[in-house]
């Protein structure tokens, strides 16, 4: 590394301190992640006792075929769909944040969400059934919406020329995801579409959801979060902004696509899944960078639990609140997530950059 004014600014070292304090508190967390998917797994139309859930995990045989069912074929696939999806989006989140230097920015803000549904919905609509490299069509389709609607807001963005400021990329990815959104709507009707189950998809559930969609969509997670945890140093430096981190010897531009990439990746699964689920990668990020610092290292882990613990507890809440009816979980990751949002813009003196 070249010496000079800006290599007088490293990195923040991790101190052994900082170390044992961030394993206390993973472990914690990781204990309330257990908890909650265990509070998961006991609520609902049908409530279990904690007995019957014991029973049910490790002696199956022993347990009601009727609670049986409701356990091990609907709620437990439901619930590590809401922890695998909640993860994914928090990091997807704490990568955006650190990208565009901002605590607002999200998968949804950005427009990620929006274009992963409109590929999603392209493949609902047509019927489409081709894949790309034995990987289904319609997280592939959700990816590719994502990534082009993220690099659309992007060049809208810049298009007065320079790098693009936080306010204007997120005022481009409000209007562009407005402009998604009303393309969905079109295809809806165009297509001749049942409007109630693609809607309640669109609003974000997990309702109906099996094994085989936890089988599907793992991977996609975990190839996402593995490579945003390995630029985990890249992005720290890109927090300090873009000049000083090329002066650091970063190559920029290669950094920020591989982070869009990553990140989207989780952002487009996420909604190929479960449809749109706003603000998660908002609070989550926000939350562990309050508890943890700025280190991306461990803000990744910190804010993947924390998003797994939100949608677990956003689910039960969505099959609780209205019972026997169940809740779009994007409602109410809304309902939470709106107030949040002004919340912090307020503690920013309503500046969005």
């Amino acid at each position: 590394m070249t010496s000079g004014p800006a290599a007088a600014t490293p990195l923040p070292a991790e101190t052994a301190p900082d170390r044992r304090r961030f394993r206390g508190w993973a472990v914690l967390l990781g204990v309330v992640l257990l908890a909650s998917m265990a509070a998961s797994l006991c609520f609902g139309a049908v409530t279990l006792t904690p007995l019957q859930l014991w029973t049910a995990l490790w002696s199956p045989a022993d347990l009601d075929p009727t609670q049986r069912i409701i356990l091990w074929d609907l709620r437990l696939p439901r619930t590590l769909l809401a922890v695998l999806v909640g993860g994914g989006l928090a990091a997807a989140g704490t990568a955006f944040q650190a990208l565009f230097r901002n605590a607002l920015a999200d998968p949804y803000v950005v427009g990620a969400s929006s274009g992963a549904a409109l590929g999603a919905t392209l493949v609902l609509t047509m019927g489409w059934s081709t894949g790309f490299a034995g990987l289904g069509p319609l997280p592939v389709a959700a990816f590719l919406g994502a990534l082009l609607a993220v690099a659309a807001a992007l060049l809208l963005a810049e298009s007065g020329g320079g790098s693009a400021s936080i306010a204007s990329l997120l005022l481009a990815g409000t209007a562009l995801g407005a402009m998604l959104s009303a393309a969905v709507s079109f295809l809806l009707l165009w297509r001749d579409q049942p409007w109630f189950q693609v809607f309640n998809w669109l609003l974000g559930s997990f309702s109906g959801r099996s094994w085989a969609h936890v089988t599907v969509s793992w991977p996609y997670f975990a190839v996402s979060f593995v490579s945003l945890w390995f630029m985990a140093r890249p992005l720290d430096a890109l927090t300090l902004g873009e000049e000083t981190a090329a002066s650091l010897g970063l190559p920029v531009r290669r950094v920020r696509i591989g982070v869009i990439a990553a990140a989207t990746l989780a952002a487009g699964v996420a909604v190929a899944i479960s449809g749109i689920i706003g603000f998660v990668g908002l609070i989550a990020p926000h939350l562990a960078r309050l508890l943890f610092g700025a280190g991306h290292r461990r803000l990744l882990v910190a804010s993947a639990l924390l998003g797994a613990i939100l949608l677990v507890w956003a689910d039960i809440g969505a099959r609780s609140v209205l019972a026997p009816v169940e809740v779009p979980v994007g409602i109410l990751t809304a309902a939470l997530g709106g107030p949040f949002f002004l919340f912090i813009l307020r503690r920013r003196g309503g500046r969005l950059s």
